[in-house]
């Protein structure tokens, strides 16, 4: 795996790339590259990184797994292409902005871009996976490196807000430092949850206000 990374995260995370499990992760994802489909496309495993520095970090939304579907993943947690039916969980953050802000998104499409390019990191706990195979690429080194990109953030910003939907997210967020930053915490918003307290959580709001307290500017949702 060709690591090209946004040079600020590189900086910060210089010292991970030597370690022994990300050489072995990296072998990994090159022989499924080479042999199998996998998603997202290779220049796009660390699109998240690159469209949100870490020093323009403000707000960081945790996901699971890339979608394992034709067109969709993107490298952005719970983004699909343009085009892309929205999958339910999308569709049900959409949901819940129209009700927490009292208008529509000003992005509709599914493709979260926007919302990248003002600092909301789009972070999958695993970065790729293999087509139709959900979890397929779990438990291969991938969640040590994304925990450790949550640990630095917590440890090197201040004023972020970590929106963690699902008990996965919950347990990724367990490095987070509740002191210096906002946790914003529900149920997930898949169908199986979003009816059990995603919806009425207000995260978006939430999110904003804490941010404009704090002397940043407000996430356009």
């Amino acid at each position: 795996m060709d690591v090209k990374i946004e040079p600020t995260w590189k900086s910060v995370l210089e010292k991970e790339f030597d370690k022994d499990y990300f050489g072995l992760l990296s072998e990994f994802v090159k022989k499924e590259y080479a042999s199998k489909t996998i998603y997202p496309p290779p220049g796009f495993i660390f699109r998240a990184f690159w469209l949100t520095p870490f020093d323009k970090v403000k707000v960081v939304i945790i996901g699971q797994d890339p979608y394992h579907g034709p067109k969709q993943a993107n490298g952005l947690c719970f983004a699909v292409n343009k085009g892309v039916t929205l999958p339910p969980s999308v569709q049900n953050i959409y949901k819940e902005i129209e009700s927490d802000l009292d208008h529509k998104s000003k992005y509709p499409e599914g493709d979260l871009e926007e919302w990248a390019k003002q600092g909301v990191l789009l972070l999958n706990a695993t970065l790729t996976v293999e087509a139709n195979k959900a979890g397929s690429h779990q438990n291969k080194g991938w969640e040590n490196f994304t925990d450790k990109v949550i640990k630095l953030l917590s440890e090197q910003r201040e004023h972020l807000v970590f929106i963690l939907w699902g008990n996965y997210a919950k347990k990724k967020g367990v490095v987070i430092d509740r002191q210096k930053h906002l946790v914003i915490e529900s149920p997930h918003p898949s169908p199986f949850a979003a009816r059990s307290g995603f919806f009425g959580s207000k995260p978006f709001s939430k999110c904003n206000e804490y941010l404009i307290l704090n002397g940043c500017g407000p996430i356009v949702w």
